[in-house]
């Protein structure tokens, strides 16, 4: 094997492709970047056996060369090697070529380097998955939908299924739902398909998270192909492919209540903003903040640490509606349901002290997040 190719192209696959490498495994090819070179570019993989990435660049694009591939092939190198060395190369071309078995030649102005390379014929093959039933997304409105639930995926293995985002698609429409039993962030959007087919997978956050990493902000669309235990994402020049998450989702859709004791309309940043000041002295562990109703126009926000002091703020709201109200919340969940909602005004629809609360963006139902409250009161 024997290519030519620019350096930023190279360093650029490998960020992407090195997401999907394992760190620790019981293979150890697969802390490898398997690397092909064949007539048509190069194309390198990563895996964990959980995520596998795949980029490829092509010999050229809009008209400039990137690759030029001398002598075909494949091989297999340390990833953190590669990736600090691709980093550190002198000039703006690599060569890069395999010689005596697997012994790989990194080539870079002045700059020479040997690496011990693997066989690429025992790197284990990318799961085979037919693009028949296609769905497709805009690359923008896939990293909001993953940006406004993946957050609220569980952290705990007790119920692996809770760690992923349940994705339900059907009828021009997909709603993905996250919760770990304490908080929900549940997105809709509506979506592009050339089947009739209904999915409800659960796909893990890890992945979503480290998917949205790699995606830029175009409106370039995503093709996504699901299957029983896989799910592809697709662009241009990449392959991202994930395992599922095996297990039942909890129906939350009775979660979410349906009607309301007090709802409160306020502005989105003076309320994060005075819950990020009250949680510089939240209360335990889980950073307990209160919130009472004063009056019709005014919410008092609060906390306090015993031995340390405590911190009250009032904020002016647009309105206040229904019954007077006291209630506590960890302030994390709230400043990150704040964080994702999208509006300069929100609602807050509360049913009582010991129930969850409803949060939305006001002019928008496309998307909601719930809180359950904290005992304290």
């Amino acid at each position: 094997m024997k290519f030519i190719i620019q350096r930023d192209r190279l360093l650029e696959s490998v960020q992407d492709v090195i997401k999907a490498v394992a760190s620790r495994t019981t293979m150890p090819i697969l802390t490898g970047i398997k690397i092909t070179a064949s007539s048509t570019g190069v194309t390198l993989t990563g895996s964990d056996s959980d995520i596998s990435i795949e980029s490829f660049i092509p010999l050229e694009e809009d008209g400039n060369e990137i690759v030029d591939v001398q002598k075909p092939g494949s091989i297999v190198l340390q990833a953190r090697f590669f990736n600090e060395i691709v980093k550190k190369l002198p000039l703006a071309d690599v060569e890069i070529s395999v010689e005596n078995g697997f012994q790989t030649m990194i080539r870079s102005g002045k700059a020479e380097f040997s690496l011990n390379g693997l066989d690429a014929e025992e790197y284990p093959n990318l799961p085979k998955i037919e693009e028949e039933n296609i769905i497709s997304l805009p690359t923008d409105l896939l990293k909001t939908l993953i940006r406004q639930t993946v957050f609220a995926v569980s952290t705990s293995e007790t119920r692996p299924v809770l760690t992923g985002v349940n994705w339900k698609i059907g009828n021009g429409e997909i709603i993905c739902t996250a919760t770990d039993s304490h908080r929900l962030a549940l997105r809709k959007a509506k979506v592009q398909s050339n089947t009739q087919q209904s999915y409800n997978v659960v796909i893990p956050g890890k992945s979503l998270t480290e998917l949205s990493k790699i995606l830029d902000d175009s409106q370039d669309p995503v093709i996504i192909v699901i299957t029983d235990n896989q799910v592809l994402f697709k662009t241009k020049h990449l392959l991202f492919f994930s395992r599922l998450l095996e297990g039942n989702y909890p129906d939350t859709s009775r979660l979410i209540p349906s009607e309301s004791k007090t709802d409160v309309i306020v502005n989105t940043k003076d309320f994060l903003q005075s819950i990020g000041r009250a949680s510089l002295l939240g209360e335990g562990k889980n950073n307990i903040v209160k919130l009472s109703t004063v009056g019709t126009s005014n919410i008092e926000i609060s906390s306090n640490i015993p031995e340390i002091g405590k911190v009250v703020e009032e904020v002016q709201t647009e309105t206040i509606e229904g019954e007077e109200l006291k209630i506590s919340f960890n302030a994390k969940f709230m400043m990150d349901a704040l964080k994702a909602l999208e509006g300069t005004e929100i609602k807050v629809s509360f049913t009582g002290a010991m129930r969850p609360f409803l949060i939305q963006a006001q002019h928008d139902d496309s998307m909601l997040q719930l809180i359950l409250p904290v005992r304290t009161y």
